[in-house]
C-alpha cells in the first residue's frame, strides 16, 4: 500500500503547477499532499473520498482539495477492468499556499484570496452553473508562460472566491492528524471496502485487513473517520446505487440494490432514505425532472 503522503513533481521555475493526466484509472491510494489542488475531470466516473465523507464525480466535475486534506478518486470498478478500454483524464491545478505564495499572500491587495484558501481548506465541488467559467480560467492558465501564468492563477482563485458560498462543501472540516502508518492502514481499509462493498462484508473480514480483532477496528475506525463502519459502507453503498439509478440502462431499483451488496429491498429503501433524504424512486423521479 502506498504511502500516504504524496510529493507532487516540481517544477523549479514555476509556482503555480498544472499538470494533465490521461491513464486506465485514477491514483486508487488515500493519499494527502502539502498542496491544494483544483482537479477537472475530463474523462472518467467514480467516487471522490475526502476525509470522512463521500461525493460521486464524473466528466467535467471540478473539485478544490485542500492542503493535507486526505482524499482520492476511486474509479469506478469498470476501470480496473484489464480488457477495458475506458480511460480517465484529468487537468489539475497544485499550488501551495504556505509555500512560494505565502509572502504573495501577504500583500494587503491580495488579502481577500488569502481568506479564501484559508476559509476553504476543507474543499468544495464547483457548482454546475459555473462550469464553463471556471474551466476557462483553467485552460487561460494552462495556456500561459511565466508571468502571464501566475496572473491568470490569481484569476481564477479570484473567480473560485466569488462562487465560494454557492458551492458544496467536500467535508465538514479537517479530520485529526494522523500518522503516515495509520494513513496506509486507513487508506487499506478503504481500498478494501471500495473492492468488495457489492457482496456481503463481515466485520471479521475487514478488520483483519487492517490486523485488528472487531472491537479494535471499530473503535479505530470510529476514532479516526467519525463513522461507524457500517454507516460508512452503507454510504459507499447508496452513493454506488445513485450512479445506477440515474443511468439509462438501469433495469430496476431492486435490481440496483441487489447489485450494490444490500440483501434485501426494504433495507435498501431505509437506509437509502437515511442517506440521501429520500426514497430510490423519488430520487429517480427528481433527477428526471431535473435532466428536462
Amino acid at each position: 500500500m502506498k504511502t500516504l503522503q504524496f510529493t507532487i513533481p516540481v517544477a523549479h521555475d514555476r509556482t503555480v503547477i498544472i499538470q494533465e493526466d490521461r491513464m486506465p484509472h485514477f491514483y486508487p491510494h488515500l493519499h494527502r499532499h502539502h498542496e491544494a489542488q483544483l482537479m477537472w475531470i475530463l474523462e472518467g466516473k467514480g467516487t471522490l473520498i475526502v476525509e470522512n465523507n463521500m461525493h460521486s464525480f464524473q466528466e467535467n466535475d471540478i473539485f478544490l482539495i485542500g492542503s493535507n486534506q486526505s482524499h482520492v478518486f476511486k474509479s469506478n470498478a469498470e476501470y480496473f477492468d484489464e480488457a477495458n478500454v475506458k480511460q480517465v483524464r484529468s487537468i489539475s491545478v497544485f499550488f501551495d499556499p504556505k509555500g512560494k505564495l505565502a509572502s504573495l499572500f501577504d500583500l494587503p491587495e491580495l488579502y481577500l484570496l488569502q481568506r479564501f484558501v484559508k476559509d476553504y481548506e476543507s474543499g468544495f465541488k464547483v457548482p454546475n452553473e459555473h462550469f464553463r467559467e471556471v474551466s476557462r480560467r483553467i485552460l487561460r492558465l494552462k495556456e500561459a508562460s511565466q508571468l502571464d501564468q501566475l496572473m491568470h492563477f490569481f484569476f481564477l482563485l479570484r473567480t473560485l472566491s466569488l462562487i465560494s458560498e454557492q458551492a458544496t462543501a467536500l467535508s465538514g472540516g479537517k479530520s485529526s492528524s494522523i500518522s503516515e502508518n495509520e494513513g496506509i492502514r486507513i487508506g487499506s481499509i478503504y481500498h478494501y471496502i471500495a473492492q468488495n462493498f457489492m457482496k456481503p462484508i463481515t466485520l471479521d473480514e475487514v478488520a483483519n485487513q487492517a490486523n485488528l480483532t472487531p472491537q479494535a477496528f471499530c473503535r479505530y475506525f470510529k476514532k479516526h473517520t467519525r463513522n461507524t463502519f457500517v454507516a460508512f459502507l452503507n454510504e459507499m453503498r447508496v452513493h454506488e446505487a445513485c450512479k445506477k439509478l440515474t443511468q439509462k440502462k438501469c433495469e430496476s431499483i431492486s435490481s440496483v440494490a441487489y447489485t450494490c451488496g444490500f440483501n434485501s429491498i426494504t433495507n435498501f429503501n431505509r437506509v437509502f432514505k437515511s442517506v440521501m433524504g429520500n426514497s430510490p424512486k423519488e430520487y429517480m423521479v427528481n433527477f428526471k425532472r431535473n435532466i428536462a
